[in-house]
């Protein structure tokens, strides 16, 4: 694997299958945003200003590397909903990037590895914008 592209290892008689690390982290932010109890993905400076100006970037927290045999690993990094089964919610997450990822693309992970950065508490009245328009005060 070169540092931008996977190549799919099936005999395909028509040529080779190149499938960038782009997509890979793509098809894997999306699998882990489909699970209940998932917040959101950890991201930086860059990621945020980007989703400012309305662009998801579902690659943000998603790391791709290979193991010491070769194989393809995906670091996860996320948060959470304060209340969930963190064991639970972890595994269904790995469930389904694992099982995207290889009906998409034909490659099998070797590992999905999951890092929850954090977890975010319930919202609450307080907590929610303050609507000043329903709120104002007149005098």
């Amino acid at each position: 694997m070169d540092n931008n592209t996977v190549t799919n290892d099936k005999n395909i008689s028509l040529g080779d299958i190149e499938i960038s690390q782009e997509t890979l982290e793509i098809i894997s932010g999306i699998a882990t945003n489909e699970i209940d109890g998932v917040e959101g993905m950890s991201g930086n400076f860059t990621t945020g200003v980007t989703e400012l100006f309305g662009h998801k970037n579902h690659q943000k927290g998603i790391s791709l590397s290979t193991t010491d045999y070769g194989q393809l690993a995906i670091d996860v990094y996320c948060y959470l909903h304060y209340g969930v089964n963190i064991p639970q919610v972890v595994k269904e997450i790995q469930n389904n990037i694992k099982s995207q990822v290889l009906y998409m693309t034909e490659i099998d992970l070797a590992e999905v590895n999951i890092h929850i950065v954090d977890i975010v508490p319930p919202k609450s009245e307080t907590t929610e914008t303050f609507d000043f328009a329903k709120h104002s005060v007149t005098e």
